[in-house]
């Protein structure tokens, strides 16, 4: 049983690795199984806890699958289910041996009310060998967790990183940006927070973050949404920000010492990479 799975979503969907592994499972439950994954992924972005009641349903029927279970951890997460997305990441990981769930895993524990075990991830020597993104997620994370700790100061320092001049077009640059501007506005430094979220909103073409918003609060303008939508897209209809790294505000130098972590994906689809 589970939510109604709409008519028009048959489970061919899936991408063709998902749907091969579900073929390990009983012949009635794996139409059942892609089905719902797919209503999952469909939903996880606009109504994330009927995507978490469809994963849940998946979950029940192919859950020796690890990705069912990676899909009912995200949209646990999504959902703001922490306690339920933090058991799925560990069983995925442990299922798939894959590194990349630590900053999600971290930031549940955030959730959680647990920033302590949050940074003690981020300092794993696990976490030492996630891929370039995955590390970006984990810095802003660990940002997330000195903030919540009241350390506001060392949220600013955790986050000045060579990663900040990042020129080329980094997916991750505009969250690193934005959760850079939000840490010095929290420490009541706005004249260079407003240099760092003009970059995030020229950056953010996937409007994962409200960095234009944001910055019109700074300058106590109010825009229109006709303006934000012709911020997304960039000048001549350009998608984004194309400086490089000279066009980077400077990063004072500082000894070391947000949100949560931005990128989640959904279950695969046929055609996505």
């Amino acid at each position: 049983m589970g939510p109604r799975v709409p008519e028009d979503i048959t489970g061919r969907e899936l991408a063709p690795d998902v749907r091969k592994a579900l073929q390990g499972l009983p012949a009635e439950s794996v139409d059942v199984v892609a089905r719902h994954l797919v209503a999952s992924g469909r939903l996880v972005d606009t109504d994330p806890e009927r995507a978490w009641q469809h994963a849940l349903a998946a979950q029940r029927r192919g859950g020796r699958i690890a990705a069912v279970r990676e899909a009912a951890a995200i949209a646990a997460y999504k959902a703001g289910h922490f306690r339920e997305a933090l058991a799925e990441f560990r069983t995925a990981r442990r299922m798939t041996g894959d590194e990349s769930y630590l900053p999600l895993m971290a930031d549940c524990e955030r959730g959680l009310g647990r920033p302590e075990r949050a940074l003690d991830l981020a300092s794993s020597p696990e976490a030492a060998r996630l891929d370039p993104a995955a590390k970006v997620e984990m810095l802003i994370v660990s940002a997330g967790a000195r903030h919540d700790l009241g350390q506001h100061d060392a949220a600013v320092v955790a986050l000045q990183v060579p990663q900040l001049r990042a020129g080329g077009r980094a997916p991750w640059r505009a969250r690193l940006w934005y959760a850079y501007a939000d840490a010095l506005i929290t420490v009541g430094r706005e004249d260079e927070a407003r240099e760092w979220l003009e970059k995030a909103a020229d950056a953010d073409t996937e409007g994962e973050t409200d960095a234009a918003e944001r910055l019109s609060e700074l300058e106590g303008v109010v825009f229109d949404e006709e303006y934000l939508d012709e911020l997304e897209e960039g000048p001549d209809g350009d998608e984004g920000f194309g400086g490089d790294a000279d066009d980077v505000p400077e990063v004072p130098a500082q000894q070391a010492g947000g949100e949560p972590a931005g990128e989640v994906a959904a279950p695969r689809l046929e055609g996505e990479a």
